[in-house]
């Protein structure tokens, strides 16, 4: 069976994982209060609904509790979020991400039960800097406070060295992952092989090692 989806808020954010959902085949029912943004979505969505989904009889009659997954992207109205999270979680839905607006906004969800809090803009605004500020850096994701994977070009520096030579677990406690070259991604990558310019390794760690690794053996 395949699994089953409702997205609630059809914005920008929700728009996008609405259309990505069903491109991968899966069912998903969309959801707005707004008339026009529902009928954007009502011929590619498996299911549509117009709904206020603060109300719980609402969310009842739409079957809501007998969908794996629901994500809440509701953009700015922090209280219909909450409330509809809240809701969610006391008729039983079984798995709930919800787009937060802010760290006091992810604290709330987080405490009324939400399984995944997510912060798009912010999280966008980081990678961005991050590759701004950093021409080795090619992308960024942030997997805790702490702990990132990276993306980092192997430059002239680099190139020719294996990853025997560099010892990069033992020096600076990060661990490549893997390996892309060209459309090719070499997982686990060999350690006595020579790297090329222009691969990109991807490296795991605490940030304070990869900023480290980046500073000492990049440049």
């Amino acid at each position: 069976m395949k699994k089953q989806f409702a997205v609630i808020g059809l914005g920008r954010f929700g728009g996008s994982i609405c259309t990505e959902l069903l491109e991968q085949g899966m069912e998903v029912l969309a959801i707005d209060k707004d008339e026009e943004r529902v009928n954007e979505y009502a011929a590619i969505a498996t299911h549509a609904a117009i709904a206020d989904t603060t109300d719980e009889a609402v969310l009842k009659n739409l079957g809501i509790r007998n969908i794996d997954h629901v994500i809440v992207a509701i953009g700015d109205d922090i209280q219909s979020s909450i409330l509809t999270t809240l809701i969610l979680k006391e008729v039983g839905v079984h798995y709930i991400t919800v787009k937060a607006q802010n760290d006091h906004h992810a604290k709330v969800l987080q405490k009324i039960g939400a399984d995944h809090v997510v912060h798009p803009e912010r999280d966008m605004g980081r990678r961005i800097a991050h590759y701004i500020v950093s021409k080795n850096i090619l992308d960024y994701l942030e997997l805790s406070d702490e702990y990132s994977i990276v993306e980092i070009k192997v430059n002239e520096l680099l190139a020719g060295h294996s990853l025997i030579d560099l010892d990069v677990r033992a020096r600076y406690g990060i661990n490549i992952v893997a390996i892309k070259r060209g459309r090719e991604i070499i997982v686990t990558p060999p350690a006595e092989a020579p790297l090329q310019s222009g691969d990109i390794l991807i490296v795991i760690g605490a940030d304070t090692d990869i900023n480290r690794f980046e500073k000492k053996v990049l440049g």
